[in-house]
């Protein structure tokens, strides 16, 4: 296939290469980009991990995950040609020696482009390995280059506000923030993408995005799945932690953000961080009335009996740890004063959904007739993130007949029917801006830190606070109560636009 970029050559080193991340998402969406011509015309990829793996076994491994969950499982004419330049190495990444493998890689590659080429070190790890590789990357030099080095770190970014800071502390003392990319495969999502490009390249929406015509925003994000076996992980963390710290927020910076100057990456990133600090912070004392949370019970899921949160595998049998939680936030800003952002995420709930859903203020309807206004409702424009990639604008029309009565219909782009092929994978759209030097979805370590800052007061309340009524929800539900009140002391429902909840 001919070549579509001119990327400088590279070196991709993934710690954790025998890892689930490298074989479901890393190596499958690189190899989408080696089909698509994306790729460096001189480039490898490096697994590091301490399975024992021969080159062959390796590579069959992968060819594996190729097929199980690429885009594109059937497409293995070229896999040869991709396995020729990936190889693996067996080394302990606390061993500060084992690093002189990395440096004579780099050597003999430079040898052989003819150039210094880029070097990219992906943490496909566990968080608690990140910084014992940062210092031995850094003591072995590996990072000094700051326009061809870059490192690629997964999250949870951090497990409180304190921890975030210790990273980035750490990260600066070997890396410059321009070779730091904190990656959130939320954002390498088309339709978050096409967020900014519905916002700001039409005039039709961006004189009306604000508190003179937007009601209020609600983002839910929602799983049909229990833990999955990361129990032990998960137990640690929460739907906090895990979803709404980091997923949650972005997406709602997305829709708060003012308009860029530009698309350059800091200045996108000046923009969120400005949603950001604009939250307004929960007091402890009112964090009852701006957040709730729930644990699911044992129960019955699409005709199969579950286990509860709590018989999951690893973890405690008396777990505080929520898989559910809603929170309302407002943004003390001039466009958005007044107007409550209401976010929910929760696993083992009745559908897998990430929807933003703007509900505008409603039209008078003193004109129409009272039989007219009798299904009368608000316009809504809800953005599909998954399973449907789709943006459904909601509208009045009159409905055909001699009578003025009027329906609430639907106008509907969706990529499947506007685009032929499919979309790339996320992971695919952030490695290639990884290789290419854009860190405009990326997040930047003041992003980081003012995301915790946002959400460490319900943190410490819940975990100062243990839960009476664990578990509260049942499997394929939408979740406590609780929930429900939430956002009903506030005159509102959840909104579902979904698959099965069409506008």
């Amino acid at each position: 296939m001919q070549q579509l970029t001119s990327l400088p050559p590279t070196l991709f080193f993934i710690f954790g290469g025998s890892g689930d991340l490298n074989y479901r998402k890393l190596t499958p969406a690189l190899y989408n980009l080696f089909l698509d011509g994306s790729m460096p015309q001189k480039f490898n990829v490096i697994g590091i991990a301490r399975t024992e793996y021969s080159e062959e076994v390796y590579e069959q491994h992968l060819l594996e995950g190729i097929k199980n969950f690429s885009r594109r499982k059937d497409e293995t004419g070229r896999w040869k040609e991709f396995a020729d330049k990936s190889s693996y190495i067996q080394m302990d990444v606390a061993d500060e020696k084992a690093y002189a493998q990395i440096v004579e890689i780099v050597k003999q590659k430079e040898q052989e482009f003819g150039v210094h080429p880029n070097i990219i070190f992906y943490m496909a790890v566990a968080p608690q390995l990140v910084p014992v590789i940062v210092k031995n990357l850094g003591k072995a030099a590996l990072c000094k280059d700051v326009k061809c080095s870059r490192i690629v770190v997964e999250k949870p970014f951090g497990h409180d506000l304190q921890s975030a800071m210790e990273m980035n502390q750490l990260l600066s003392t070997i890396f410059d923030e321009k070779q730091i990319y904190r990656i959130d495969h939320y954002l390498g999502k088309e339709t978050v993408q096409n967020i900014l490009a519905l916002r700001f390249a039409n005039a039709l929406f961006e004189p009306i995005w604000n508190k003179n015509y937007i009601d209020h925003v609600q983002i839910t994000s929602s799983e049909t799945v229990g833990v999955e076996g990361r129990g032990g992980y998960y137990d640690n963390s929460g739907a906090l932690r895990d979803m709404v710290q980091n997923h949650m927020l972005q997406l709602l910076c997305m829709i708060g953000m003012e308009a860029p100057v530009s698309f350059d990456a800091n200045e996108i990133r000046n923009k969120k961080v400005d949603v950001l600090n604009a939250i307004r912070k929960i007091k402890k004392e009112e964090v009852q009335d701006y957040a709730t949370r729930g644990q699911y019970s044992k129960g019955w899921m699409h005709s199969q009996e579950v286990p509860g949160y709590r018989q999951e595998k690893d973890v405690k049998p008396d777990s505080s740890t929520e898989t559910f939680a809603a929170v309302k936030f407002y943004i003390d800003n001039w466009r958005w004063e007044g107007v409550p952002f209401y976010v929910r995420t929760g696993k083992s709930l009745h559908e897998k959904a990430t929807i933003l859903t703007i509900q505008f203020k409603a039209a008078p309807h003193y004109s129409f007739p009272a039989k007219a206004a009798e299904t009368w409702r608000p316009n809504r424009l809800a953005i599909s993130i998954q399973p449907e990639m789709d943006i459904r604008l909601r509208f009045q029309a009159k409905q055909p007949g001699q009578e003025m009565i009027l329906n609430p219909v639907d106008m509907v782009f969706n990529y499947k029917d506007a685009y032929n092929g499919d979309e790339p994978e996320a992971y695919e759209t952030l490695l290639y801006d990884v290789m290419e030097g854009d860190a405009t979805l990326f997040m930047r370590a003041d992003q980081v830190e003012a995301a915790w800052k946002v959400v460490m007061p319900i943190i410490e309340v819940w975990e100062e606070r243990k839960p009476t009524d664990f578990p509260n929800y049942a499997p394929d539900s939408w979740g406590p109560e609780d929930a429900e009140a939430l956002i009903a002391r506030d005159g509102h429902n959840w909104i579902m636009v979904g698959k099965k909840n069409k506008a």
